[in-house]
């Protein structure tokens, strides 16, 4: 943990969510029995419940909000697969480049505790070396958050929009993830759409994986992937944390590509020509050493900085003073309530900082950066 601060800016960084499955080492905490949490959680939850109001005591949070899990996904790793994407001669290779990146962005979830829900207009803005990333908290109900990230040095920028919808079904909960993401490699003029798969929660026997099928696709070389992420069924049968799919070319529906392996260990490749397997992903060299966070100036950070909003909170978590992150969680709480309500009397609707938001029925929810470029942040990841 890191907790920097003086006068009335104080933040509180801790470490990336890690690969090794274990929460309390990747959040600096260990969490109460979680036997007990469960219990008293879900006395009132229905089966088919709509979760996305849902609100988790303290003993259920890591100390830190999902804006900052989501923006982990863009600027912690060790291997830099980003910089593998644009450097790779061939369209082809620059797809299957890509195709890894995707998958390293799909993070290690952790069973029993979730980070903090993000505010209205929370913000996160991190550098890691030429890499500067800032996210979004666009909308609250439903919840919306937006990303944004450039690489000058690499001239590479990708924009994600995320907005998670989690139902109950008894034995389980699975998240669908909404929004589109791209990712562009301005050198060579090519943009690259995909999508999240869906988190899924299962309480007996206690388990937390990727499902469902993620699509990607450049129109510019006109590839395409289908990938399968997948779990082991109630009973064991299937593989845990396992992702299958093919890249094919559009035009011509000709599988160039067999893929196949684990989102948490390694991903071949196999060439339906040749035959020949390749590792193109390793977890292991993503996650291997991933560095926590730093502040670098402290009188840039924002007051919607995430680890401002939700400092004195993950201060309690850290020191398991419970009635104490209850109070200061119901602090942050009750003061959104308030806003709302002010805005709500004056007639007033809330707009983005940092984003320009659009929603329809056909393509759900769009979220475009006001600025071309990230700004470096005042929070950095040592490299």
């Amino acid at each position: 943990m890191v907790s920097e601060g003086n006068g009335d800016m104080k933040v509180v960084l801790t470490k990336p969510l890690s690969l090794d499955g274990d929460a309390s080492a990747s959040a600096d905490y260990k969490a109460p029995n979680f036997a007990q949490r469960f219990l008293s959680l879900f006395r009132n939850v229905r089966p088919g419940s709509d979760l996305t109001n849902f609100q988790l005591t303290p003993q259920f949070n890591i100390p830190k909000s999902q804006l900052q899990c989501f923006g982990e996904s863009a600027y912690s790793f060790d291997k830099n697969l980003l910089q593998q994407c644009n450097n790779a001669e061939s369209s082809l290779e620059r797809f299957i480049s890509v195709v890894a990146w995707s998958i390293s962005t799909t993070r290690p979830p952790h069973f029993g505790v979730a980070p903090y829900n993000p505010i209205l207009g929370e913000t996160h803005h991190v550098s890691r070396g030429s890499l500067n990333v800032l996210l979004e908290q666009v909308s609250h109900h439903p919840p919306v958050s937006a990303l944004h990230a450039t690489d000058d040095k690499e001239n590479i920028e990708f924009i994600w929009c995320q907005h998670p919808v989690p139902k109950f079904y008894g034995t389980r909960v699975e998240a669908e993830v909404l929004g589109k993401r791209q990712l562009k490699l301005l050198n060579h003029g090519e943009t690259y759409m995909m999508n999240s798969p869906k988190l899924m929660v299962r309480f007996f026997p206690p388990r937390v994986d990727w499902i469902g099928d993620v699509n990607i696709c450049c129109q510019e070389s006109g590839l395409q992937a289908e990938l399968c992420y997948a779990t082991s069924s109630l009973f064991g049968r299937g593989g845990l944390h396992s992702v299958k799919g093919k890249i094919y070319q559009s035009s011509s529906m000709k599988t160039l590509y067999e893929v196949e392996g684990h989102w948490n260990s390694t991903v071949k490749a196999k060439d339906i020509n040749s035959g020949k397997e390749t590792i193109i992903y390793d977890a292991k060299e993503v996650f291997s050493e991933l560095k926590i966070a730093v502040v670098e100036d402290l009188q840039g950070i924002r007051p919607t900085e995430s680890a401002a909003v939700w400092n004195e909170v993950s201060k309690a978590i850290l020191s398991k003073n419970w009635t104490k992150a209850r109070e200061e969680k119901s602090t942050v709480e009750d003061n959104q309530r308030k806003l709302a309500k002010e805005r709500n009397s004056k007639g007033e609707t809330w707009v983005p900082n940092n984003f320009t938001v659009s929603y329809s029925k056909e393509n759900g929810w769009d979220c475009s950066p006001i600025q071309e470029r990230v700004p470096p942040a005042p929070i950095v990841v040592p490299i």
